[in-house]
Formats: structure tokens, sequence, C-alpha cells
């Protein structure tokens, strides 16, 4: 319901000001046809109050209630009611019949699609209807120059300011987009690329340093022992330690450094145009670092990290490759103590 709400609000606002507008050069558009007329004075206060009052009302009654969205639509039907009810006062002269008849079934089929387009034909019938009650059905063909003037605000002001809505609205909806698509590449729990994500990256940068030559490094980081820090402290407090290494990362790593969770209590890691002596360094700073993690709740808890370091090599025929040696890396340290930055041996073997 909440969201319910939440959506009408925003639709409400979002249809306010081009009401405003809409609704008071309506009112010259109608002004234009209805001057030659001899109509009593109740007419033209019903017409002020339609042209500069009810855009007014119209929002106080949709964010007072509890359903806005429903209210909303709702007032669209009023609006297409008094639409029908000037066509018909107004004598059906075409230019003004037309110009208001249109704009106002454009509202509804923006807002509401087909289902709030048939409905406002409805309404704007029963405008007429009560209309041609009270002054009788007439048709007059003529169309003064006054009335083509009083029309052009509408014919013009009012199609750009509808044009600004849907503008806004497009930046919105692109904006969520790329705010989706960021949830969509990102880990919930640490806010670094999932693993999809960092893989796609890889790819890329392996094509990259193919066609440009260039150097990079890759390391896979496993915390050592995370299932019995489960096991026995709690997934919370595992939780705990997986966000501490992704703080880490994030202090340690260059802005266009590449940090992932790779699955589990596994890190991944691209170093673009970082030499494999030096991410072995920066790694080695990391372990110190983050071995001095102690977690409040438990503060007999001990971390380590093994770390499997390998750089590109132009021997390498895809990215799988280049992931194997660093992976390999990684189970050479956690194979030799575990809590060690390993440098993978790819370059040597292949060298021999």
């Amino acid at each position: 319901m909440e969201n319910r709400q939440g959506k009408g609000l925003s639709f409400a606002k979002r249809i306010y000001k081009p009401r405003i507008i809409g609704l008071g050069i309506g009112c010259i558009s109608v002004i234009g046809a209805l001057y030659p007329l001899a109509m009593p004075g109740w007419v033209w206060a019903l017409l002020l109050f339609n042209g500069f009052a009810w855009a007014h009302v119209a929002y106080q009654l949709s964010t007072r209630s509890q359903y806005p969205y429903k209210a909303e639509q709702r007032n669209l039907l009023y609006d297409s009611l008094f639409g029908g009810f000037w066509a018909a006062a107004t004598q059906f002269t075409p230019l003004t019949a037309v110009t208001i008849l249109s704009m106002m079934t454009m509202n509804n089929v923006a807002a509401g699609g087909k289902r709030l387009f048939l409905r406002g034909l409805l309404a704007q019938a029963l405008g007429i209807g009560v209309a041609g009650t009270l002054f009788g059905f007439q048709f007059n063909p003529d169309v003064s120059l006054l009335q083509v003037y009083t029309c052009l605000p509408m014919l013009t002001l009012y199609p750009m300011a509808i044009g600004m809505v849907c503008y806004q609205l497009a930046i919105k909806l692109s904006e969520h987009k790329r705010a989706l698509s960021a949830l969509s590449r990102t880990d919930s729990l640490t806010g670094l690329l999932n693993h999809g994500s960092w893989k796609d990256l890889l790819h890329l940068k392996f094509h990259k340093c193919q066609q440009q030559q260039s150097h990079a490094t890759i390391a896979l980081i496993d915390i050592d022992h995370f299932k019995q820090i489960n096991d026995s402290h709690g997934h919370i407090i595992g939780d705990a330690v997986l966000r501490q290494l992704s703080v880490e990362l994030r202090r340690n790593l260059r802005e266009n450094d590449l940090a992932g969770r790779y699955g589990g209590d596994e890190f991944c890691v691209i170093l673009p145009q970082m030499p494999l002596e030096q991410a072995a360094q920066l790694m080695e700073r990391m372990r110190e670092t983050f071995s001095n993690y102690r977690n409040p709740q438990i503060p007999e808890l001990r971390v380590s990290l093994s770390i499997g370091l390998a750089d590109f090599q132009p021997y390498f025929t895809d990215a799988a490759m280049w992931l194997n040696a660093a992976d390999r890396a990684l189970y050479a340290a956690k194979d030799t103590g575990r809590n060690r930055v390993n440098i993978s041996e790819e370059k040597i073997a292949h060298s021999a």
C-alpha cells in the first residue's frame, strides 16, 4: 500500500504543473470562443474556476487522498468532463473544440493508456450532454481570428510542457535503469563486483592486453579457514570478516583497479598496468593489514589471507588460462602453509 501511495503522490506532483499551464491557456482558448456568445455570469465564474483554481484543488484532492493514484485518475476524468462541457458550450467551434478535446485525450492516453482513454471519452460525452441540456446543441463552423489567436498558446506552449514532463520522466527512468544495472553487477554483501561482472571485465582486459600489448596482473584472494570461522562463530561474524576484506581492498587499491567477490570467501582483483613485483608488494601490505583485524565481539578471532598472483603473458590463449595461472598460484600458497602471497610460475615454466 505504501508503494502505491508513493507512486500516486509522485504522479500527482508530476502532473500538477502541466495541469496549471494546460488549464490556464485552455481557459484563454475557451474565452476566445465564448466571448461572442451571451452566456450567464455563472458560466464565466465556472470557466475562471476551471482555468485557474481547479488545478490546485485537484492537487489537494489527490495528495490528501488515501489512494493518490486513483484520486488523480478521477481528476483526469473531471478534466475530460470539463473539456466536453466547454466544447459544447462554445457550440462546437471546430478549432476550439478540437484543441480542447484532443489535448484532454492526449493526457488520458499518456496517464492511463487505453482504459483511461475510453473512460475519458465517456466523461467528455457526459460533459457535452450537460452543456447541451443547459444551452442546447448547436454547431458553429465559423472560426474567427480571435479564436485562432487564443488557441495558439494551447497549440504551442502546452505540448512543450508535456514534452518537458516526458523528458524529465525519461531522465528518471534512465537513472533507475543505471541503478538497477549497477545492482545487477554488484555483490550485495561487500559492494564489490559480483562473479559474473568481474569475469566479463577480465575477458575485456585480456583482449585489451592482447591487442595493445599492455601489462596487467590478476590476484585471487582466499580467507584462510573461513568455513571454520563460520562454523565456530556464526555467519554474522563471517559476513563481518568478508566486509572487512572489501574495505581493505577499497582502501589499498587504485581507482581503476577492479575488485570483485569471486564466490564464498574468495575475492579477485584486476590490476591494470601493474607489474607482477609491484602487485606482490601491494598484496603483501594488504595481507599484513588484514591480519591485524580484530572483531569487537570476538577479540580472540584471528584472520589471514592466501593470495595468488599471475601477470598477463602473450602466450595465454584466453582469459581462462590467465585465471587458471592465478588459481594455481593461490593453491600453491595454501599448500605451503597459507597466510602468504604466491606468484605464478607460469612464465618460468613456459620459458623452461
